[in-house]
């Protein structure tokens, strides 16, 4: 007989409708209650009226006000992490120490490069499951993006762009896509500026009011982010090939592709945008599937570190005024550190 797990989340978002999907706790509730074979069993918010609204709403038993007393009372096996990311890695670190299988953080993965290696480290210490829901991996645009760069229509592909508000709450997602889009293939350098005025708080962190980040994978495509201030590049994001190219568009058609074949553009029809929730369902569903079998995640630590080594690097590469290297040293955020130093507050 299949096996039935228990769930539990912790960081049930809003109690009232609106806004970030009343945030993404709703999200994960409703990915569990769509798989056939998970309970959830309980939900852990710092506001018990939240926790407890969410529970209403999926008929959960339990809540809690703290993730140290669900772990203890309810021993589950998967946990989603549904905080800000200032508290992802103390969480994180608990959960997979209480000896639950897996954990399906949200995303950014920490504030800081030292916080994201010390999650991945403790889970490996643990043997817990580690992934992170850059979820639209799952979404049909930019599957048939990634299927188009590969299968010729574009000859060889060589550049990937892409545009966004910041490079950490939003720029985590188009960083792991132009990863997508390539293969996963590792990254040899990081050269980048970032401009720390006018910037807005996102989710409890700072961001930028403009950033660039130019890199190159190792089999010498190149990627580029544009972020904030005049950042408009004419697409979301951009596939460059030697024959043609492929743009993804938040608009509908939400993809297209121009290619030296024939004249003009041609839009691809797809039943699905750049967003939606049944992203994260399959999200859950593929790391459940993968708890199983044993494979490895599409939505995996180890390629969540990699978009997240990009958001550092850049920042490094500003504080350093040069190209990083990687792997990347530096543990902290030079971001924030150079918001703390008051940078930019000196700068005329």
């Amino acid at each position: 007989m299949a096996k039935t797990y228990r769930a539990a989340i912790i960081g049930a978002g809003s109690a009232r409708p609106g806004g970030q999907y009343w945030g993404m706790g709703h999200g994960h509730a409703q990915a569990y209650a769509d798989h056939p074979r998970v309970d959830l069993v309980a939900i852990a918010d710092i506001k018990p009226e939240n926790a407890q609204a969410l529970a209403d709403r999926f008929g959960v038993a339990a809540t809690f006000d703290s993730h140290q007393k669900m772990l203890k009372a309810v021993n589950p096996d998967i946990v989603s992490v549904c905080t800000y990311p200032a508290t992802h890695c103390a969480i994180v670190c608990d959960v997979a120490k209480a000896g639950v299988k897996a954990i399906h953080s949200e995303k950014p993965m920490a504030p800081t490069w030292g916080e994201a290696k010390k999650m991945v480290a403790t889970c490996e210490k643990h043997s817990v499951q580690l992934t992170f829901n850059h979820q639209r991996r799952f979404l049909e645009p930019f599957r048939i993006a990634r299927d188009l760069a590969h299968d010729g229509t574009i000859g060889e592909l060589r550049r990937l762009e892409a545009t966004c508000g910041n490079l950490m709450d939003w720029g985590t997602h188009w960083f792991d896509m132009l990863c997508f889009f390539n293969s996963n293939t590792d990254i040899e350098w990081v050269i980048g500026q970032i401009d720390g005025r006018e910037g807005r708080p996102v989710f409890g962190l700072p961001h930028e009011g403009q950033g660039l980040s130019q890199f190159k994978f190792v089999n010498g495509v190149r990627g580029m982010l544009v972020t904030g201030h005049d950042a408009n590049l004419g697409a979301d994001l951009r596939l460059l090939g030697t024959e043609g190219l492929i743009e993804v568009h938040n608009a509908f058609p939400h993809a297209r592709v121009l290619t030296s074949a024939r004249k003009g553009w041609k839009m691809i029809k797809t039943k699905e945008g750049l967003h939606g929730m049944e992203a994260v369902t399959r999200a859950i569903a593929d790391a459940i599937a993968c708890l199983e079998s044993k494979q490895e995640p599409e939505l995996a630590a180890r390629r969540a570190l990699r978009s997240t080594e990009l958001i550092f690097a850049t920042y490094e590469s500003s504080r350093l005024r040069q190209r990083i290297d990687l792997p990347l040293r530096a543990k902290d955020s030079a971001f924030l550190t150079m918001l703390e130093e008051g940078v930019w507050s000196r700068r005329r």
